[in-house]
C-alpha cells in the first residue's frame, strides 16, 4: 500500500531527455541536472530550462564516477548521500512535480548510467 505523498501519477510525471532531443509539448517543466554546461548547445536552446547545478554530483564524484558502468552501485550511494545533505536543492522539481509533468535533461551518451537515472530514482522514493 502506498503512501499519499507517493502517488502514481507523481512518480510518472518524472521524465528524462538528453539535452540533445527535441523538444515535445509533454516534456511539461525542464531540468538541466548538470554541473558543466553541455557541450555543443547554446544557453538560448535550454532557455525554458532551469539549470539546477547544485542536483548534480560533485566535481570530484563525476570525476570519481567517470561514467564506468562498474561503478554505478557505489555511485549511486554515494550520490544518493549527497543528495540527503542538499534536499533544499530539490525544491524546484520537487514543486514541479504537483503542477504535471517534469523533464530531467542530461547530456550522457549512456542512457542508463547517468545522474539523471539516480536523480530520478532518488526523487521517486522521496514524493
Amino acid at each position: 500500500m502506498s503512501s499519499p505523498r507517493g502517488s502514481e501519477k507523481s512518480k510518472t510525471t518524472l521524465q528524462l531527455k538528453r539535452v540533445y532531443d527535441q523538444r515535445t509539448k509533454k516534456d511539461g517543466a525542464r531540468f538541466l541536472v548538470e554541473r558543466l554546461w553541455p557541450r555543443g548547445i547554446k544557453k538560448s536552446a535550454l532557455a525554458d530550462a532551469a539549470w539546477l547545478k547544485d542536483v548534480a554530483p560533485s566535481a570530484e564524484l563525476r570525476k570519481w564516477f567517470h561514467h564506468d558502468p562498474d561503478r554505478w552501485n557505489e555511485f549511486r550511494r554515494r550520490y544518493f548521500a549527497e543528495l540527503k545533505r542538499h534536499r533544499d536543492s530539490l525544491s524546484p522539481i520537487v514543486e514541479a512535480t504537483q503542477m504535471g509533468a517534469v523533464t530531467l535533461l542530461y547530456s550522457s551518451h549512456d542512457t542508463e548510467h547517468n545522474n539523471a537515472v539516480a536523480l530520478r530514482e532518488f526523487l521517486e522514493h522521496l514524493l
